[in-house]
């Protein structure tokens, strides 16, 4: 048998046995990922308030959006950075003049609201605070893709409890942050958002110090992380309801 013939012979007989055996790739899907994962799609976070939200007197990493953010990701949410439309001292209508003026994109998978406080502390009536915490609240379902079930409410802490506030009445200051809770509760409810109470746990800082930041009148970086664990949950059955 020539040597020509004999490698013809060898790759017949590799292509005969290929065409009997073909390969079989077998890809599994990674345990609990059937069908569309979290990891297919990214999502974009909008964070709306005043001091609370952009985190006076914390850090970055330690701002409740970022932590959150961050809280996400853990359970396996492809996140963006959180959008903060935030500054200390903004009340509900300087707010909404702000986000007219911010270039934001049309509609956002999560949004939370925390907006008031500083209303309160001006002295403005519960009843313009109802008006225009009300057209916030749409404002932030619009950006929701018009799914209210998509925006999360956040209640008012009680500065009161803190050493700044403990100079300033804060029996009134209190009864003034329920009565605004009263109300965003009420229009939450209305609206059929999602509402999480964090005003419990602010008042703990009255006698834990840790709960207080530097400045003796924010939150610290714990009561943010307390706050996360409350928010959680909501933020989580928001994004797990836009993978399905």
């Amino acid at each position: 048998m020539s040597r020509i013939l004999f490698i013809f012979l060898i790759f017949a007989g590799l292509a005969c046995t290929d065409k009997e055996n073909p390969v079989i790739m077998n890809v599994q899907a990674e345990p609990g990922n059937s069908g569309k994962n979290d990891q297919d799609s990214t999502f974009y976070y909008l964070a709306l308030g005043d001091s609370y939200t952009i985190g006076e007197s914390v850090e970055e990493n330690e701002r409740f959006p970022v932590q959150l953010v961050e809280k996400l990701k853990d359970q396996g949410f492809k996140m963006q950075p959180a959008k903060i439309v935030a500054r200390t001292g903004w009340t509900t209508d300087e707010l909404a003049a702000a986000i007219e003026n911010e270039n934001l994109k049309e509609s956002y998978n999560l949004v939370t609201l925390l907006i008031g406080v500083n209303n309160q502390y001006r002295g403005r009536s519960a009843d313009e605070y109802r008006g225009e915490f009300r057209e916030l609240l749409q404002t932030a379902i619009d950006f929701a893709n018009n799914k209210s079930q998509n925006v999360i409410v956040i209640s008012i802490p009680d500065y009161g409890v803190t050493p700044f506030g403990q100079n300033r009445n804060p029996e009134q200051i209190a009864k003034e942050i329920d009565e605004y809770n009263a109300i965003n509760f009420q229009e939450t409810l209305q609206a059929n958002a999602r509402y999480v109470e964090i005003t419990a746990i602010s008042r703990e800082a009255l006698n834990n110090e840790t709960l207080v930041a530097s400045d003796g009148l924010h939150p610290s970086g714990e009561i943010y992380r307390r706050w996360v664990e409350k928010i959680l949950p909501e933020a989580k059955e928001i994004l797990e309801s836009q993978n399905k």
